[in-house]
């Protein structure tokens, strides 16, 4: 389903952390998404909602296919790399630079 503006993926990030933020009950919710987003109008953001809810449905009903990933041999972290990248995401972003779609 195509929204009927563009959003940049700064906006979606910033729309995806205002949902956050502001849920159900907030009120004025779609006034604070809009200004959270910016260059957005409240009717954009519920239109954006709306499109993001259905993704999401498809996705839980399994219309949507996950990814086929190559197999690969498990990693294996030993306790002096662990510690070397304690704290950071070095080690899980070397873990996901390993995966390769098909």
């Amino acid at each position: 389903m195509a929204s009927s503006s563009n959003w940049t993926p700064k906006q979606n990030k910033l729309f995806e952390n205002a949902l956050a933020i502001y849920d159900k009950d907030t009120p004025d919710r779609w006034q604070n998404l809009a200004r959270a987003v910016g260059g957005k109008s409240v009717e954009e953001v519920k239109k954006h909602y709306e499109i993001l809810v259905e993704d999401i449905r498809q996705i839980e009903s399994g219309q949507v296919p996950l990814p086929n990933y190559k197999k690969m041999a498990p990693v294996a972290v030993t306790k002096d790399t662990w510690t070397k990248h304690k704290g950071t995401n070095t080690l899980f972003l070397s873990m996901l630079r390993n995966l390769r779609l098909q």
